[in-house]
């Protein structure tokens, strides 16, 4: 029997265990939207219940808009009764994520993910302002995603206390890692919370997370399902084997490889093909690719 131990904040909007979804391309560097369907279709039946699109997983910085919305439409026409579609919206350019928003709106999205605006380094009462704009340009709901590793700035703990009291800023995608200001936060603000390092995820769990946005989930989207599930039933010796046996391989791959690659390799060497990276990033070499064969094997996905 359930003990109900995981939150049930923000499911209803942005699900429990979400894949950041790679863009798969053709051979021909054109995005491929049969084979995007069929990536959507492949990580619900395996258990994922809700999907980001056109993320930096997903190569949001050399995919175009248009690109961007065509496969967000074909997925949605595919999956969308059965997950949270979540877009992919964020930029550096204010105006330019406004429209990002509204666009992903009309093509069907049911939520949206807004990065931190990257490489500026704006002062946290501009980050404030950011978001304050475009919280009021939708009705979408809308996870923050604070990945300082990345965007080079932060959201700060009395930043992410004002913006929580947005009514359309209902989550926050955590890649900071401070466990516990983030469970403080957890309490205080009300916010949905969503692992952004695979590795806590379940560490994430125990503080109240509601679920995880995975990179790796691409490779094993069933253990993911059965992890979230082990922990919210109480089985936590299960949910501690799986971090440890499966999840960590696989996060030991995705660091030395990088998410997109990682995830494009591991999907081929399971025989789904969503083509290479486009540059600058790079698929891996040979021997890059037996080190991850070997990952997958001791991961028990392959």
């Amino acid at each position: 029997m359930s003990t109900g131990l995981t939150a049930k904040n923000g499911t209803d909007a942005f699900g429990t265990v979400s894949v950041a979804m790679v863009t798969p391309f053709g051979r021909d560097g054109d995005v491929d939207l049969t084979a995007g369907r069929a990536l959507a279709r492949h990580l619900v039946n395996e258990g994922v219940d809700s999907l980001v699109l056109a993320g930096t997983t997903g190569e949001s910085p050399t995919t175009t808009t248009a690109e961007k919305l065509a496969l967000l439409k074909a997925v949605k026409e595919e999956v969308g009764d059965e997950v949270k579609l979540i877009a992919g919206a964020g930029t550096n350019n204010t105006a330019t994520t406004i429209e990002m928003v509204q666009a992903s709106a009309e093509a069907g999205a049911d939520a949206l993910l807004v990065v931190t605006p990257y490489y500026s380094k704006p002062s946290q009462a501009g980050i404030q302002a950011h978001f304050e704009a475009v919280a009021d340009a939708t009705e979408l709901p809308i996870c923050l995603y604070d990945i300082p590793g990345r965007s080079g700035a932060e959201i700060a703990s009395d930043t992410i206390r004002a913006l929580a009291e947005k009514p359309t800023i209902r989550a926050l995608k955590d890649a900071k890692g401070n466990l516990g200001e983030s469970a403080a936060l957890i309490q205080e603000t009300g916010l949905a919370w969503y692992s952004g390092e695979d590795l806590l995820n379940l560490p994430f769990l125990s503080i109240g997370a509601t679920g995880f946005i995975s990179v790796i989930g691409h490779a094993a989207p069933a253990a993911l399902r059965q992890l979230h599930t082990s922990f919210e039933e109480g089985d936590l010796a299960r949910a501690r084997e799986i971090n440890a046996t499966v999840m960590k391989p696989l996060a030991d791959a995705q660091a030395r490889l990088g998410g997109v690659s990682m995830a494009k390799a591991a999907l081929r060497l399971q025989g789904i093909e969503v083509g290479d990276p486009r540059l600058p990033v790079v698929g891996p070499d040979d021997q890059e690719v037996e080190e991850l064969r070997r990952d997958l094997t001791n991961a028990g996905v392959l």
